[in-house]
């Protein structure tokens, strides 16, 4: 299925002039050691693709965005008064946390349901994607990153998803999952703070795990940077409301802050 445009000539440009920009940046110049990303805040799908061939009730399911992390990352900036960079075109267009070359890049089925648009895309589509939705946000992060060394400015990688209660009808029992890759560093410290809230049913690297074929954020923009990192999946059954993204931001927000207080030497490590 192509992108359905009123023009062949017009297929290499993807969005319209009055669509919004894919990347969003919010408190681009703070000074907060955290910056926090946020791969699939929204499920938009750029107007000349149509619904992807999708069912509306589809593209307000998971496999369209992390439901809940937009508003989730949103209240940890707010209360860090820190950075927050925001993609928000669905990731049936493309998934902004995975290598171009992963067959999952842009995906023809997700979760059991058939993406139509995506089954067959021309080299110059999956170009547009790329090069309109992919390379714009992951420059924009890389930039602040750059002038945050620049200026040696304490830099921490915070990227906010969220997961589905129920996975191929298998229940999670998690809460909050941390992923990580070959840098455990933050993970055991947060793994050790929320361990002491006895409610709380945390993930070490579950339901999922970072690596280096699955993922793109944090191995390009920590792992290669040298910059602390930590992945935080929330299940998305309890930040599914404004309230709740609220309730559970300024909750987790406690042990963030503790963070910084107990691992100094850690935020001191960013390269410069």
């Amino acid at each position: 299925m192509t992108i359905a445009t009123s023009a062949t000539a017009d297929t290499l440009k993807l969005l319209c002039e009055d669509e919004p920009s894919a990347v969003v940046v919010e408190r681009p110049d703070s000074q907060s050691a955290y910056l926090f990303v946020c791969d699939h805040a929204g499920n938009r799908i750029p107007r000349k693709l149509g619904k992807l061939g999708m069912q509306d009730d589809d593209l307000v399911r998971h496999i369209a965005w992390d439901v809940g992390a937009r508003g989730l990352a949103e209240e940890f900036a707010r209360r860090f008064d820190a950075t927050l960079v925001k993609q928000v075109y669905s990731r049936l267009v493309i998934d902004c946390n995975r290598p171009l070359n992963a067959e999952t890049s842009i995906v023809k089925i997700s979760e059991g349901t058939v993406v139509p648009a995506n089954q067959d895309p021309s080299r110059e589509e999956v170009e547009a994607r790329r090069s309109e939705i992919f390379q714009p946000y992951h420059d924009t992060i890389a930039s602040i990153i750059d002038k945050r060394l620049t200026k040696k400015q304490p830099t921490i990688l915070l990227a906010i998803h969220s997961f589905t209660p129920v996975y191929h009808g298998e229940s999670r029992p998690w809460h909050i999952g941390l992923l990580y890759n070959r840098d455990a560093r933050l993970a055991s410290l947060f793994l050790e703070l929320l361990a002491e809230d006895e409610t709380l049913c945390v993930g070490d690297n579950q339901p999922y795990s970072v690596d280096d074929f699955t993922d793109y954020t944090l191995p390009v923009h920590g792992e290669r940077r040298r910059i602390p990192y930590l992945l935080f999946e929330m299940r998305h059954d309890m930040i599914e409301t404004e309230e709740n993204q609220y309730r559970w931001a300024h909750r987790l927000a406690h042990s963030l802050e503790r963070a910084l207080e107990r691992a100094p030497g850690l935020v001191a490590n960013s390269p410069s």
